[in-house]
């Protein structure tokens, strides 16, 4: 509660902290090292105002694709990312070790490595990863083929977006992906299964924005009490009882 009490001016940073502390004391306690887990009972910070990371729009995609072409490193960053909706932390481990008959699994990090997630391998991030360059161990790499932690990623994603003009968060990248598959249609449960949520409030949100949009869409005509078509450019309208020119 200390540490958290540091860190109130930074939430973010708490929230790190806490999820890195929980990883930790989970482990020790299954492995018999300690008898408590402190961080039982500690609550996550308040989060400031605002829906945190930029989320990408599909102008950011088409910006990046564009400045960053298959066959790229920065392309395989990108689509690693946008085609299977994991975190940073997940995204630098994913490899062809994890993938069996065109399905990847992994274990995702913030679960404490409790939670995993399958995820077919769609067709146009395998023709990225055919395109390469990917590493021996994981798809994401760097210059040299050499694996990457998940801060050194987030830095050259960052500088790769930049490149690009687009908001650099790997994170952003992680919202849009929940935003196309729930404008595309897809559950809670669906959600919760592709990005690892335990919590449905996250996949309520996006359910929530898209089902919000599609109601929009086929109740528009609703505001037009009468039920009649507004009326064209050319239709005659009377002003002061003759027609208007």
């Amino acid at each position: 509660m200390a540490g958290k009490a540091r860190r109130v001016a930074t939430p973010h940073q708490a929230r790190h902290f806490l999820d890195a502390m929980r990883g930790l004391f989970r482990w020790a306690k299954k492995a018999g090292l300690v008898k408590a887990d402190p961080t039982a009972g500690v609550g996550n910070p308040k989060r400031k105002g605002g829906d945190g990371f930029v989320a990408w729009t599909e102008e950011h995609v088409a910006a990046y694709e564009e400045r960053w072409p298959v066959g790229t490193r920065q392309r395989v960053w990108l689509d690693v990312l946008l085609y299977t909706g994991l975190r940073r932390g997940d995204v630098v481990r994913i490899g062809r070790q994890h993938v069996r008959d065109g399905v990847a699994s992994i274990k995702t990090e913030k679960s404490g490595f409790q939670t995993e997630v399958t995820l077919p391998i769609l067709p146009v991030l395998a023709r990225t990863l055919e395109a390469g360059p990917c590493g021996d161990l994981a798809f994401v790499c760097g210059e040299r083929g050499q694996p990457l932690t998940k801060e050194s990623f987030g830095n050259l994603f960052r500088e790769a977006c930049r490149a690009a003009g687009v908001p650099g968060s790997a994170h952003g990248v992680r919202k849009i992906a929940a935003t196309r598959a729930a404008d595309n249609g897809a559950t809670e449960a669906q959600l919760m299964a592709i990005f690892g949520w335990t919590d449905p409030k996250m996949a309520a949100h996006y359910t929530r924005t898209a089902n919000r949009k599609r109601l929009a869409a086929t109740a528009i005509e609703l505001l037009n009490a009468k039920g009649t078509s507004i009326p064209s450019p050319d239709y005659p309208v009377r002003e002061s009882g003759r027609k208007a020119k």
